[in-house]
């Protein structure tokens, strides 16, 4: 007993090693990038600082977290719609084989043409307000989601589609019962990426034309050549997705922690 508790307390301590480990690379990785600008006086324009693109960050605080707000509900909105379309679609193709035969092949197509060659299109033809933006968002989450979902429900537990079948269980309520439970993890793994891609999208079709948004404001600072800001804008996209991404993690534990696979 007690060489299984010293073992499950070293297994712990190894654990909190591995998740540091990212941390500990990151601030070495900021050590070294402040390091490199000042020993090499690298004007600001060009590369700032860690300390800068802070500064920058704090100095522009009131103005990034009203562009934040736009771009966040531009991706939770696109992003929403996606899941929703994602899950009927893929259950209706996960239990009919028909409805997969038509509309798989057109999703593996959609995913072929750049969104960014979309978004001026999409621009065009609906305008700057926030409908092209939330349709790119769509587009992006949409094919992760329905893929995964869809993957997860094709793979059978034969033996409980038999027991479910001798109990008299219709195909209905055995796909009911055993396949959408058991393809959860797979419809997650989907919504994780799918998720960081919202930002993406809501960044992307912003830069095409916006009154507001973290992508507007990223090519404002770019052409005024505020670098500083500039990074500070890509720092919060990068904290936005890793937060979403977290998000859907906490969730997810929440919702399959009673389901037995």
């Amino acid at each position: 007993m007690k060489k299984s508790k010293s073992t499950e307390k070293k297994n712990k301590s190894n654990d909190v090693g591995l998740k540091g480990l990212p941390f500990l690379l990151g601030g070495l990785f900021i050590i070294l990038w402040q390091l490199a600008v000042d020993i090499l006086k690298i004007q600001p324009y060009i590369l700032p600082g860690p300390v800068d693109v802070m500064k920058a960050l704090y100095k522009e605080r009131i103005l990034l977290l009203s562009h934040t707000i736009v771009t966040l509900s531009e991706a939770l909105i696109g992003f929403g719609i996606a899941v929703v379309l994602g899950v009927v679609l893929g259950i209706l193709m996960g239990y009919y084989n028909i409805i997969r035969r038509m509309f798989y092949p057109l999703f593996v197509i959609s995913q072929t043409i750049p969104l960014i060659v979309l978004t001026p299109l999409f621009a065009i033809w609906f305008g700057f307000g926030l409908l092209p933006k939330v349709l790119i968002i769509i587009l992006g989450c949409f094919f992760p989601i329905t893929v995964a979902f869809t993957q997860s429900l094709l793979k059978t537990d034969e033996d409980m589609d038999e027991l479910l079948s001798v109990m008299g269980a219709s195909r209905w309520k055995s796909f009911l019962l055993v396949r959408i439970p058991q393809a959860l993890p797979g419809l997650f793994a989907g919504l994780r990426i799918a998720v960081t891609y919202s930002i993406m999208g809501a960044v992307i079709s912003e830069w095409v034309g916006a009154q507001k948004g973290l992508g507007i404001y990223m090519t404002r600072a770019m052409t005024s050549f505020k670098t500083a800001v500039l990074f500070a804008d890509v720092l919060i996209i990068v904290l936005l997705s890793m937060g979403l991404y977290k998000l859907v993690e906490i969730i997810e534990r929440k919702i399959t922690k009673n389901i037995i696979y």
